[in-house]
């Protein structure tokens, strides 16, 4: 009994066994090392010997890293969630943010600046999980929609989102997906039976996006979700495949038709000014022409009352006047003989006007 006390608690007797031989260094003592360990942490803390001093101060040193624990690091693109005994506190901002210490609080970081998506009316290989090629395939169950004026639309789109709170997309909603992609659908499909099919298929598609973009949202914060839609965006928006040939007939004469229109259109905008120009030439015209003829008349009218004022005062004058200003007027332009009818002469005297006339000039 006395050798066992003796021996270490390697198995090897302090002063070595096999007669004496030592077979290496000898471990030391652990109860040594233990007391050494205790005198240390005494002195540190002005004990004695024994006790309750070092277990206080080991304690404190747990309670300090327990304590400590807290601290936690939120990164630029995540969003704090503190949960009391697994009941949601609050929210935290990126940074350096304590809580209490588990098992009293614990935090979850979900990523609240990543931009998800979720495809309504036809899935890609790649999510379908059957190849990696960039084929799609179509889910009519989602994707064929009835239009105001009763027609069938096939219209796929995606819609993109992000976290906005936290707290209440973990907490407020059990499956954010199933239900941002349940509120997308029922927003497209009343969005799509407050159109017509024309404009659905042309030039309405942004009108058609933003409306069910508001909608979306619109249900989704009276879930109290905690979810933003950032965008809508319609990948496609066709006719049903059964009769797409019969409605790509319709668009192509429609599209002759609004042709036809332009062309008439443009002849029109080319006839009508040139119309309206002759038309302002003629009435200028016609104005011009009125004032002349007023002008002129009442020249006429002026010069009749000024000779008759004339005629009143004397008249033989006046009728002289008037006898020989009307046969200028009417022998001005012809040949003339003059031949003066009391010469007593049997010769007639002739004077050649004509003549004279031309010679002058």
């Amino acid at each position: 009994m006395s050798d066992f006390k003796n021996q270490s608690p390697w198995g090897s007797p302090p002063g070595g066994g096999n007669g004496g031989f030592r077979r290496g260094p000898t471990p030391p003592d652990i109860d040594e090392l233990v007391k050494k360990i205790q005198n240390t942490i005494n002195r540190f803390i002005g004990g004695g010997k024994g006790g309750t001093k070092p277990i206080m101060f080991g304690l404190i040193i747990l309670l300090v890293v327990w304590a400590l624990s807290g601290l936690y690091r939120v990164l630029p693109d995540e969003q704090g969630v503190v949960l009391r005994f697994g009941k949601f506190v609050n929210t935290t901002q990126p940074g350096l943010n304590y809580h209490f210490p588990y098992p009293i609080e614990t935090v979850l970081t979900p990523k609240v600046t990543k931009v998800n998506r979720i495809d309504i009316g036809f899935r890609s290989e790649r999510d379908s999980g059957f190849g990696t090629g960039g084929g799609v395939a179509d889910v009519p169950e989602e994707s064929l929609m009835l239009t105001g004026d009763e027609n069938i639309v096939n219209i796929d789109f995606s819609v993109f989102w992000v976290i906005k709170d936290a707290g209440k997309f973990l907490f407020k909603i059990q499956d954010p997906e199933g239900t941002v992609k349940a509120a997308a659908e029922t927003a497209m499909r009343e969005v799509i039976a407050r159109s017509n099919i024309q404009p659905i298929l042309t030039e309405g598609r942004s009108i058609i996006e933003t409306d069910t973009q508001d909608i979306i949202q619109q249900i989704l914060d009276e879930y109290n979700s905690g979810i933003q839609i950032t965008q809508v965006q319609t990948q496609k928006a066709d006719p049903p495949d059964q009769v797409i040939d019969a409605f790509r007939d319709v668009q192509a004469a429609r599209a002759d038709m609004e042709r036809s229109k332009n062309e008439a259109e443009a002849y029109a905008n080319d006839v009508i000014p040139r119309a309206r120009g002759e038309a302002a030439k003629i009435l200028q015209a016609a104005e011009a022409y009125k004032k002349e003829v007023v002008a002129k008349a009442e020249g006429e009218a002026s010069r009749f009352i000024s000779i008759y004022n004339e005629y009143a005062k004397a008249k033989k004058v006046t009728q002289e006047r008037m006898f020989l200003e009307t046969m200028e007027q009417v022998l001005g332009d012809i040949n003339k003989i003059i031949i003066d009818k009391n010469s007593g002469s049997g010769v007639v005297p002739y004077l050649p006007l004509q003549e004279l006339k031309t010679g002058t000039n």
